[in-house]
């Protein structure tokens, strides 16, 4: 006979009932945030669905939800968080589905109140789009791994305390197979960060030079040469995050436009009305769409889905854009934002036209390719038949270079 989990018996109201009685001894207005998110940690009301002493209470992934709308209802709106996007979208899932329980219980609680910021060393000058073909090497050395190579395309690196780290380990298998998972120390010596500026004049992203960085191997995540099966769930809770966050109607940049086609009546022809139409109901139904992979998130894991939510975001976002330069003929071609600076996130909707358009190019190459995505889409959701492989059972280290 198989016994329910401990949290399989809580259902919304008891969650609410949780949330308030929690509320009523750490008040919102007055409780420091660090102090309040490291309390709903230890009540298990950080990730519901997690285990209890992680964060979770074991309650069903479909009541997250709910107890994060009681506490907005009751005056708790969490600010400043956008540095903490990988780890709580990627690191936090993948900690969870493969970490060791001293991993678990050193990482979860300060990725979740914001102590400690992540980073994603995945890409590389020669493996973006084909990931698997990385080149970081990771060599045993005892009780650790000396880790060298290149990663490129890195968010928050400069900021970073740890990265999730992928690493070739054995070169003479196949690509997919020689892989290993690490946490690494962005403070360890070897760690090299390096700005890239981008074609709007900001920084987002970074290069990481890695020389000779010494990693235990007790922050080895999954077995040695399982790399690539534990990124994959790195890779899919990324997908979700970057093209499945919750949007009301008009959010976004199709929110813009219809506000510049509103307000603007001198930008209106029907060859752009018939446009604006076209792109409205693309983005609601790409909306409606991703709320229902939220919903069926709710009760699972991220599948393949979540890469035709990042497909869509990519390129109603760079279609929508070219658009609104379209509506501000000349005035849309002004950009005079070129200051250096490093920005926490990307917020889309407060900035220019010509922002909105240089930015969104990134869109379709940053977490995953679009045409990578095609390819997940059509094998994995659609069921059509494979890309051929000829690299599929020849060893790394074979494979042209």
């Amino acid at each position: 006979m198989t016994t329910a989990p401990a949290g399989a018996s809580l259902d919304a109201s008891a969650l609410r009932q949780r949330v308030a009685d929690f509320v009523a001894e750490h008040d919102p207005q007055t409780t420091d945030q660090h102090e309040f998110l490291a309390a709903r940690f230890d009540a298990g009301l950080a990730w519901v669905h997690f285990p209890e002493g992680e964060g979770g209470l074991g309650a069903p992934r479909a009541l997250q939800p709910v107890v994060d709308a009681e506490f907005e209802r009751l005056g708790f709106t969490p600010v400043g968080r956008e540095g903490l996007v990988i780890g709580l979208g990627m690191a936090a899932p993948t900690i969870l589905a493969f970490g060791t329980p001293e991993q678990r219980a050193r990482y979860l609680k300060p990725l979740y109140t914001g102590e400690e910021i992540w980073c994603q060393l995945f890409s590389e000058p020669g493996a973006g789009s084909d990931l698997a073909a990385l080149g970081t090497r990771a060599v045993r050395d005892g009780d650790a791994w000396t880790v060298s190579g290149q990663k490129v395309w890195t968010s928050l690196a400069h900021r970073a305390d740890f990265a999730i780290l992928v690493a070739r380990t054995d070169p003479d298998v196949p690509k997919h197979k020689g892989i290993t998972y690490f946490i690494c120390d962005m403070s360890a010596e070897g760690v090299d960060v390096r700005a890239l500026r981008q074609i709007t004049g900001e920084a987002e992203f970074n290069e990481v030079y890695l020389n000779d960085v010494r990693i235990p191997d007790s922050q080895r995540l999954g077995a040695a040469g399982e790399g690539w099966r534990v990124a994959q769930t790195t890779l899919m809770n990324e997908r979700v995050s970057i093209g499945g966050h919750p949007e009301p109607r008009e959010g976004g940049l199709i929110g813009v436009v219809s506000g510049i086609w509103r307000e603007r009546p001198e930008v209106r022809t029907p060859g752009l009305h018939d446009a604006l139409l076209r792109l409205w109901v693309e983005a609601e139904a790409a909306r409606l769409t991703k709320e229902r992979l939220r919903q069926q998130l709710a009760i699972g894991q991220p599948g393949p889905e979540g890469s035709a939510a990042k497909f869509s975001f990519s390129r109603l976002n760079q279609e929508i854009s070219g658009l609104e330069l379209e509506m501000l003929g000349g005035e849309g071609l002004t950009y005079d934002d070129w200051t250096f600076r490093r920005p926490e996130g990307v917020e889309f909707a407060k900035r220019s036209a010509g922002f909105h358009y240089l930015r969104s190019k990134g869109n379709s190459i940053e977490g995953g390719t679009s045409e990578i995505l095609r390819n997940i889409i059509a094998e994995r959701v659609l069921g059509l038949p494979s890309e051929p492989r000829v690299d599929k059972d020849v060893a790394w280290k074979d494979l042209p270079k």
